[in-house]
């Protein structure tokens, strides 16, 4: 919560009624904390005040504090504390391996580099988890061949490159398209004795897959299962992935029912992924079999599936169904602010089909439900909804239910509504609002006549934006017709 001043008061506390509770280790909490809040000089500070308590920093806190700084973007700063600090704290092999990750971490391979000479200088010998590190900052600076280097020099040390070390670069060259490349590194990697293990075959899989080429990514996954590794739902996801690009229902539905069968559970990005394809060529009765199927096998849909379902049923102008799986995401607490967009889509296709009734009992039923906090933006997502449907009187009334539960209205809004009142010559009902708003604007200092000209003025923009959005679309498809004749032609 940020709440850092409450955390040493709280602290003090404990000094005064329980010291024997202070321990090391709720130093180094803090010290984690104030890093990714990235507060430096706090978080330094925590290593001077913990005498002060009782608790004496020895050479795993001062890794920790490393540690936190490298992990959290402050590099610079941990490699300056390193150099202060080197005499009182002995240089450990998890100091210079922070130290080495964080210039890694940040792309800065000089700064790196010149950690491993001050390994050697302070006489520590880098071990695979240094290299390790090493290795990522080539691969992700795309510097392959000085990462093939280390390689090698990895050997004549004495340290064996491992798993880890050939799956970081293969997974580099994959990223970057050099299929043939990643191979035979795959190859070396097998002649060299090095045991590949499911997260080497999984990234390989990952990248053929990515780049379109199932046929070879089914080939590593017999090899892989042949050779006895055990291949997990990350391992089909992206032979998964790539079926669902090119509207391959019926292969995702076959790939299920492998994983079934050798007992690797689909989980939920797997049934996403395939109830989306089944919602997207509109097999919306397939997506629901899935979805019974998912939650047969003891996994709760999460707000991706609704979301995915909600928009399957709407291309299908299945709007009861619709509403009901919108229902049940709320009353499961899975509707939140990043999914407004579904309910604009949903209240809109029901007011489109002149469904209002339906329209209000689905918007009441999120009104109703106590784990929904509705902010301004979903009311005014449902207020201009019913505006535009021509549902002035509702719109209106529904905005005074916001203003109740003490939520001002936008500006536009606030105009749009009054343009809607005055063509219904509906003096009453405006003067209402306004009043309401007036009062409202007053208690946020704020000047309602600033206020409404805003407002006027951003209706004005917005219908601006509306119409020179129809005008582009509309000579898009008029010269989009020209190019098609003249192709004919």
């Amino acid at each position: 919560m940020r709440q850092f001043g409450s955390v040493w008061a709280l602290i003090e506390e404990m000094r005064v009624e329980n010291p024997q509770l202070i321990s090391p280790q709720v130093f180094v909490i803090l010290m984690r904390k104030f890093a990714s809040a990235r507060m430096v000089h706090k978080a330094i500070e925590v290593l001077d005040e913990m005498p002060k308590y009782g608790c004496e920093p020895d050479e795993y806190v001062f890794g920790c504090l490393l540690d936190a700084l490298c992990k959290n973007g402050s590099v610079k700063e941990a490699a300056s504390l390193f150099e202060d600090m080197r005499y009182r704290f002995p240089p450990t092999v998890k100091h210079f391996t922070s130290l080495l990750y964080g210039w890694c971490k940040e792309g800065k391979l000089v700064e790196a580099k010149h950690v491993l000479v001050q390994m050697k200088e302070a006489g520590i010998e880098p071990d695979i988890v240094v290299f390790n590190n090493l290795l990522g900052g080539y691969a992700h600076a795309g510097k392959m061949a000085d990462a093939y280097d280390l390689l090698k020099e990895m050997r004549r040390q004495g340290c064996e490159p491992n798993a880890t070390s050939y799956t970081t670069l293969i997974q580099s060259l994959c990223k970057n398209e050099k299929l043939e490349e990643a191979m035979r590194l795959f190859v070396e990697m097998k002649s060299n004795g090095c045991q590949m293990d499911v997260i080497t075959y999984t990234t390989l899989i990952s990248g053929f897959c990515k780049w379109g080429k199932i046929k070879r990514g089914y080939e590593l996954l017999d090899q892989m299962i042949q050779e006895g590794h055990s291949p997990n739902q990350l391992t089909y996801l992206p032979i998964m992935l790539a079926h669902e690009k090119k509207e391959e229902l019926e292969e995702c539905m076959e790939l299920v029912n492998e994983m079934q069968k050798i007992g690797c559970v689909p989980d939920l990005k797997i049934y996403n992924t395939v109830i989306r394809l089944a919602c997207m060529l509109g097999e919306v009765k397939q997506g629901v079999r899935l979805w019974n199927e998912m939650e047969a096998s003891g996994l709760s849909p999460g707000t991706d599936t609704f979301v995915i379902m909600i928009d399957g049923f709407l291309e299908q102008d299945c709007l009861v169904e619709a509403c009901e799986y919108f229902k049940e995401m709320v009353g499961r607490g899975l509707f939140t602010a990043p999914h407004y967009g579904t309910l604009k889509e949903l209240m809109n296709s029901l007011l489109r089909a002149e469904k209002l009734e339906m329209a209000k009992d689905t918007w009441n039923c999120i009104t109703a439900s106590k784990s929904c906090a509705m902010n301004v933006s979903a009311w005014t997502i449902w207020i201009h909804a019913l505006f535009s449907k021509g549902h002035v009187k509702e719109a209106c009334s529904f905005c005074i239910d916001m203003m109740e539960s003490d939520l001002m209205p936008q500006p536009d809004t606030f105009a749009k509504l009054m343009r809607g009142l005055k063509k219904l010559y509906n003096r009453e009902f405006a003067a209402e609002i306004t009043e309401k708003v007036r009062k409202m604007a007053a208690d946020r200092h704020i000047t309602f006549k600033m206020y409404k000209r805003r407002g006027e003025r951003d209706l004005k923009e917005k219908v601006k934006e509306k119409k020179d959005g129809r005008k582009r679309r509309a000579r898009q498809r008029r010269w989009g017709g020209a190019g098609s004749s003249k192709k004919t032609l």
